[in-house]
């Protein structure tokens, strides 16, 4: 069977997680600054009646900021998501989600009682069927509308402050690539104007904890198209790689024959087409992307600039970084020394952990090397190879979590860039996730990886 037939035999349009839920975004929900939607079992706001939770106010971290982003009330992402909504489900026990009719991370069941543990394995351990289904789940969520959730397409000043709703639908892959967009976008400041120099999910501590929900509820969306409860992200362990060893037709899609920034026309990711990759674009028209395709996946590995990324990291650079005990440090952001995220991150050498924004290291080197849509930081998702990237780089961290098991105390609590401090929520997620939640190993939300696991 063709694995573009083996998609459509899948079931599809189960419900998607992701930014705004469709229920909350109308004008009554928006001018109320409530997104309470009541759970389908028994039609009350948040199974409220079956004591999943209740519609609560949202309560903010009042802890100082660093001084990386100097304004206030100009952004909507600035104390998220209170812009939009001041009241949320808040859920009991193990359920969670915008209307509390999911399970956790690591739960399931009816009640949401019953442990579960996944396993994420090396993408050349799969068979060969395990693998082909991998690639036809993805080209399925391309092609899945998210029944759940739509993506802004305006600010809420352009929405009118609510009363103008700016709303569209969205694919379930393309629901991920702009979140990721929407969380590392610029700050309009009106007329030509913006700034540069903030992002809710990279270039401090949120980093690795923002990825780290991002690929879980990713995969779980995979599991929900598709009915496979079983399903797990697998990962490429990129350490000594010579050269893009997934960028096969087999795997990820090789080079084209003729135009070396393309796809080969034999992977079906050669037809697909990439959203939120026009940032100057959207800058001088003070907009957010709305999600229109704008051209095929860009790609041309190692062809990169050699001075910035001269080649893969290697398992030394790995091991280098693993040993640095402060998983943060000094001003927690790109110019941070002796900090385990910066290094893992790739602004800081990984032989010395000194910053050194002229070089790209470990998860940083990798985007760079791929030459192309990987490249760009907004739209660095389109390229499915960032699934695979990122589920690596979060085994890295995991590592370092069983090695250092550092308290939650570890993880700042204030003075972090915007977004970033332990409890502040992270940006765009709707339900509500704080960083800190987060920044625990993997097995309290029910994943593990393969070559990671215990005898």
């Amino acid at each position: 069977m063709s694995l573009f037939a083996m998609g459509f035999l899948l079931i599809i349009l189960q419900p998607s997680n992701g930014q705004f839920p469709r229920a909350c975004a109308n004008t009554q929900s928006l001018l109320r600054k409530e997104c309470c939607p009541p759970w389908d079992g028994d039609r009350s706001p948040c199974g409220e009646l079956s004591s999943r939770g209740s519609c609560q106010n949202i309560l903010l971290s009042q802890a100082p900021l660093g001084p990386q982003f100097p304004f206030s009330g100009v952004d909507d992402r600035e104390d998220w998501p209170s812009i939009f909504y001041n009241r949320t489900c808040k859920c009991e026990g193990n359920f969670m989600g915008f209307n509390c009719g999911e399970c956790k991370f690591g739960f399931s069941g009816p009640n949401c009682t019953e442990r579960r543990l996944r396993t994420r394995r090396n993408i050349f351990q799969l068979t060969t069927r395990e693998k082909d289904k991998f690639l036809a789940y993805l080209n399925l969520a391309k092609n899945t509308p998210s029944q759940d959730y739509v993506i802004a397409t305006g600010t809420y000043t352009q929405m009118n402050n609510g009363s103008n709703p700016m709303f569209r639908n969205i694919n379930v892959y393309d629901l991920f690539v702009w979140m990721h967009y929407y969380a590392s976008r610029d700050t309009l400041l009106g007329g030509s104007n913006v700034w540069r120099d903030i992002d809710f999910a990279h270039e401090a501590p949120g980093f690795l904890p923002w990825h780290r929900v991002f690929l879980l509820m990713w995969e779980r969306e995979i599991q929900k198209i598709t009915g496979d409860e079983n399903f797990t992200i697998p990962y490429w362990d990129w350490r000594d790689a010579e050269d893009c060893v997934v960028c096969t037709d087999e795997y990820m899609g090789g080079r084209h024959p003729t135009n070396p920034n393309l796809l080969s026309p034999a992977s079906f990711f050669s037809s697909w087409q990439v959203i939120c990759t026009r940032s100057e674009e959207y800058n001088s028209q003070q907009a957010l992307c709305n999600a229109t395709s704008e051209g095929p996946i860009l790609r041309n590995p190692g062809n990169n600039d050699k001075s910035r990324t001269p080649r893969l990291p290697s398992s030394a650079e790995v091991e280098f970084c693993l040993s640095l005990t402060q998983y943060e440090s000094g001003s927690m952001d790109k110019m941070a020394n002796y900090s385990f995220r910066n290094t893992l991150e790739g602004f800081a050498d990984p032989r010395t952990a000194i910053s050194n924004i002229s070089q790209s290291g470990l998860h940083n080197a990798l985007h760079i090397y791929m030459n192309g849509s990987m490249s760009q930081v907004q739209g660095s998702a389109n390229d499915p190879i960032f699934v695979l990237h990122h589920a690596f780089v979060d085994s890295i961290f995991e590592r370092w979590l069983r090695r250092h098991r550092p308290m939650l105390e570890v993880y700042p609590a204030a003075n972090a860039p915007i977004g970033h401090n332990r409890e502040n929520y992270m940006v765009p997620f709707i339900p509500l996730y704080r960083n800190g939640e987060f920044f625990k190993p993997s097995r309290e939300l029910g994943y593990d990886y393969e070559y990671l696991q215990e005898p």
